[in-house]
C-alpha cells in the first residue's frame, strides 16, 4: 500500500509490483498492484522519484502520468525509459513514483461526453 514519507510529504510512494528489466533505449511499463477509485473532479498525478534518473537512468518519457477517474478498475503502471548505456533492473517492491492526489475545474463551455473504452493510454486514439 502507498505511503507518504514523512508528515509533509504530498506523495505518496508508490512501488513497482514485479521485477522488471528495462534495456538500454526501451520503454517498459511497470505494474505496480494498486487500483484507485476517485471522486468525480479528481485525478492521480504520477511523478518519477527523483532519484531514478541519477541511479537507474530512467526517466517517464511523457514527464508525469494522470490516472482519470474514469480509469478504475485498471491497474495503474509506470512507463519508464531506460536512457542509460546498460540494462536497468526494477525489483519488486523498488519505490518508483509518488502519486500526488488532485481535483481539478471544467470550463462553463465543457462538452465532453466521451467515455474511457480501455485502460493505459486509450483515450487519444494513439
Amino acid at each position: 500500500m502507498p505511503q507518504r514519507a514523512t508528515a509533509y510529504s504530498a506523495g505518496y510512494d508508490i512501488a513497482a509490483a514485479e521485477t522488471v528489466v528495462i534495456q538500454p533505449g526501451k520503454i517498459a511499463l511497470i505494474p505496480t498492484g494498486i487500483k484507485v477509485k476517485l471522486g468525480r473532479y479528481e485525478y492521480l498525478e504520477l511523478i518519477s522519484r527523483s532519484s531514478l534518473p541519477r541511479k537507474r537512468h530512467l526517466v517517464m518519457p511523457n514527464s508525469i502520468g494522470i490516472i482519470d477517474s474514469d480509469y478504475y478498475p485498471h491497474e495503474i503502471m509506470g512507463q519508464f525509459w531506460n536512457i542509460g548505456q546498460v540494462p536497468a533492473v526494477i525489483n519488486a517492491g523498488d519505490r518508483i513514483m509518488q502519486g500526488i492526489f488532485r481535483s481539478y475545474l471544467l470550463t462553463d463551455d465543457d462538452v465532453a461526453t466521451g467515455a474511457r473504452s480501455g485502460g493505459f493510454g486509450s483515450t487519444g486514439g494513439n
